[in-house]
């Protein structure tokens, strides 16, 4: 790698998304503890530095220091959010508690002759997250943004070449975000360019090999995209050593088990074992209604199907699995807060009989991971797959699962899908939801009393972040009538118009 950038992390949510978001203006990234010593960084010789957000007070005792020699050693920073904020305090300045917080998109008002703004209208608009800002600004730094109640939404010493800016430019929901990260790489760091999705398969592949070495690897296989791709680089790395486990557990959708083996890449020549454990799943989810039991439970017992395959074929030592960011960092890794605990992170047993996990796609985004999919050969049908959770159905049906209930929500998805699949301008996830709400309906002039089923379709693509997708009245129509008139015990269906946040895209 001639070029690098380096991002600081101090347990922000959207560290990753930094990251992504700085391969994809073709440059490349790695994500170091935001205490990393400034001697080991200058060995390293970025381009740049990128201080990420957090959720302490950086005033606070405890909160999250950087090295305070970052700020001398001559290299481009911006700092975002918390990392706003433990610049202006570690060079001099001030950082005190907000009268009033702000959150979600903030209209700004930007010195367009900064030079992350450049070529951009000096009126933009920013995702906001933060109860504390600047007060008072260090020695050398000038305000070049603000907000109805933030002064200085935007900071800048241009002599040294250190930024700072109190919204995240990383997300969706700031629209010129990623142009003002371009504009950080190429116009302060002088970025050449380059990178691409090559360079991470390459580094990846050499890691798995250096890692499993002559050992053999049990893959847990979904069928979806992520543990696919995952699939295809444990093929290319250590060809004919790995194992790939498919578990039924009784919660996949309508026909899915088929559809499962149409996608499987086959000439891949990956040994593939069907395990039948719907029984066993089911008894294991009797009586439970909390969402995190569901999952820790799932998580839980997939490793316990793995080590039964994996002594069934001999001591296998290495466990592969398609986690994703996403994955990992909504379930509360790395100091980020807990969101939900997703089986194959915040699911897993304390104690496994494996001696590794193998997770080669854990820091990329979906659209990163269907970029190498296809690099890697994969048929378009597979990496344009919509994503569909490991525990299943169990968490798109509220409250206990039952054999009554996973019925009823088969066949509603299954039409949900099905009309949505018709669409032109498709959205990138679609799917039910059974709700544990009943209510009052009338068919055939008598009175039935069933379930509420609510439907889900969004926009996105790094599912960090969504907004609801407009689905046409027409198509809506439609399916409502289907599902109440051929799904019996369903009353009624809503269509959920919520955005991420502040809701996820799954309900549980």
């Amino acid at each position: 790698m001639d070029q690098l950038i380096i991002v600081l992390d101090f347990g922000g949510q959207y560290k990753e998304l930094i990251a992504r978001r700085v391969r994809e203006c073709g440059v490349s990234s790695v994500i170091w503890p935001g205490d990393t010593a400034a001697d080991k960084i200058k060995q390293t010789r970025p381009i740049g530095l990128i201080l990420t957000g957090g959720p302490d007070s950086v005033y606070m005792p405890g909160a999250p220091k950087c090295d305070s020699g970052l700020f001398t050693l001559g290299i481009p920073i911006l700092g975002i959010c918390y990392g706003l904020h433990l610049t202006a305090y570690a060079l001099g300045g001030t950082v005190a508690q907000c009268a009033a917080g702000e959150y979600g998109r903030t209209e700004m008002t930007l010195d367009a002759s900064c030079p992350l703004f450049d070529g951009m209208d000096s009126r933009q608009v920013g995702l906001m997250s933060h109860t504390d800002q600047v007060t008072a600004l260090p020695a050398g730094f000038v305000a070049a943004g603000s907000t109805r109640s933030c002064q200085n939404a935007v900071i800048m010493d241009r002599a040294r070449a250190i930024y700072g800016v109190q919204f995240h430019p990383e997300v969706e929901n700031t629209p010129n975000g990623t142009a003002m990260i371009r504009n950080f790489l190429y116009k302060v760091c002088n970025a050449a360019g380059g990178y691409d999705i090559g360079e991470y398969e390459a580094r990846v592949i050499d890691e798995i090999r250096a890692q499993v070495g002559e050992e053999r690897v049990l893959l847990g296989l979904s069928g979806g995209v992520d543990s696919s791709v995952c699939a295809a680089l444990l093929a290319k790395a250590v060809p004919g050593k790995v194992y790939c486990i498919f578990v039924d557990h009784g919660f996949m959708r309508k026909n899915e088990g088929d559809e499962i083996g149409d996608a499987f890449p086959w000439r891949r020549k990956l040994r593939l074992i069907h395990v039948s454990a719907g029984a066993r799943f089911l008894k294991l989810l009797k009586g439970v209604e909390d969402p995190e039991t569901k999952r820790k439970r799932i998580g839980a017992e997939f490793v316990r199907v793995f080590e039964d395959e994996a002594k069934r074929l001999g001591d296998i030592k290495f466990l592969a699995q398609g986690t994703i960011y996403p994955d990992v960092v909504e379930s509360g890794a790395n100091k980020s807060a807990t969101i939900k605990s997703h089986h194959n992170v915040g699911g897993l047993p304390d104690s496994m009989a494996f001696k590794e996990l193998v997770e080669p796609l854990r820091g990329l985004f979906k659209d990163e991971v269907r970029m190498l999919g296809r690099r890697l050969g994969l048929p378009k049908a597979l990496v344009e797959r919509q994503p569909f959770p490991g525990p299943g159905l169990a968490v798109r049906i509220i409250g206990e699962v039952t054999s009554e209930k996973l019925g009823i929500l088969r066949e509603a998805d299954s039409i949900f899908r099905e009309e949505v699949r018709q669409m032109r301008d498709r959205p990138d996830q679609y799917f039910a939801v059974l709700t544990d709400t009943r209510s009052v309906g009338v068919m055939g002039d008598f009175r039935t009393y069933g379930y509420t089923i609510a439907l889900r379709a969004v926009k996105t693509t790094d599912f960090m972040t969504c907004e609801y997708a407009h689905i046409p009245h027409k198509v809506l129509k439609h399916t409502v009538a289907r599902i109440v008139g051929e799904v019996p015990g369903v009353t009624r269906v809503v269509y959920d118009i919520t955005g991420k946040p502040p809701a996820t895209i799954e309900w549980e």
